[in-house]
């Protein structure tokens, strides 16, 4: 069931947000159908542009059709040039929620040999330095809870071994605690690398097993595919622990990322198992597109007819 204070702050977010505040009740009672369910957006997608005019391309999303946000990093101040009051009201005004929150799990190092990302002009892209959950944990909760929303990601965190594994679990077990205390639910959301063994186990199981119950799980449908995991035996497998999703397809040729519905990944097999899963939120990511705005229009019109 929905609680009372995300109740309380989706009713006030004005008639559009109203409406589909009653069509998330709708779909949660009918056990996590996604049918006539919002759907949302990560904001990663738009990541080279989002930073030059965020209002702007607040007001494209919406004019789309999407109805929730998850945003992410920023190289400006707070979020997207915003505090966190200011960022929600910003977007209730235009209509949508703000639902969740990435963050990084690590202080960012850029893994050697990868290509250096690219703005709008071709330009490599710079990273100041960005607050993280291993020496900024309370901070990032408290900014979250500034915000209202009900969510907070670890976007990713280090698994590359025995030791970074057992260390980011005592951290994300810490955040999530400061987060419980917050009213605020902390998800860790994978990429392929959670589901390579490390001394025999996979870094997914461990997370599943380890860490507090109260921490759920982002599911990345894209790159648990491209890891050759069946996200509905996941499900299945740990039933309810699964409340948000990143809905982005994966090439043909598994190369990576492309638009809903252009790909390999059955989303209508998946999404008939949202109630084993406890989705409550999905969103729509694409990793660096060549055109986001075409890439966000394409994806939205293909789960619109698979959700209703």
């Amino acid at each position: 069931m929905i609680d009372r204070r995300r109740f309380i702050r989706l009713a006030g977010a004005g008639a559009a947000a109203t409406a589909f505040a009653s069509s998330t009740i709708r779909a949660l009672a009918a056990g996590n159908s996604p049918k006539a369910h919002a759907i949302g957006l990560q904001l990663y997608t738009l990541f080279p542009i989002m930073d030059q005019d965020p209002r702007g391309y607040l007001k494209k999303v919406a004019a789309i059709g999407y109805s929730e946000i998850e945003s992410a990093y920023s190289k400006l101040p707070g979020f997207y040039g915003m505090k966190p009051k200011e960022f929600n009201a910003t977007i209730r005004d235009l209509g949508m929620t703000w639902e969740s929150h990435h963050v990084l799990g690590a202080p960012f190092h850029m893994p050697k040999g990868a290509k250096p990302m690219l703005d709008a002009n071709g330009k490599p892209l710079t990273f100041p330095p960005m607050r993280n959950l291993t020496e900024n944990s309370q901070e990032l909760v408290d900014q979250a809870a500034a915000g209202g929303i009900p969510f907070l990601v670890c976007a990713n965190i280090p698994l590359h071994s025995t030791e970074e594994i057992n260390k980011s679990i005592a951290v994300l077990n810490k955040t999530g605690a400061a987060c419980k205390k917050a009213g605020i639910t902390l998800c860790y959301h994978n990429h392929t690398e959670e589901f390579v063994p490390v001394d025999g186990k996979t870094p997914y199981e461990r997370l599943l097993t380890e860490l507090d119950p109260d921490i759920k799980m982002e599911l990345d449908l894209c790159w648990a595919t491209k890891a050759g995991v069946d996200p509905v035996a996941l499900f299945k497998a740990h039933p309810g622990r699964f409340p948000l999703w990143h809905c982005k397809d994966l090439a043909k040729d598994h190369s990576g990322p492309v638009p809903v519905g252009t790909g390999v990944v059955d989303f209508r097999r998946i999404f008939a198992h949202a109630q084993d899963a406890g989705m409550q939120h999905f969103f729509v990511e694409h990793d660096m597109p060549k055109d986001a705005f075409a890439s966000i229009t394409t994806s939205y019109n293909n789960l619109r007819k698979i959700v209703g």
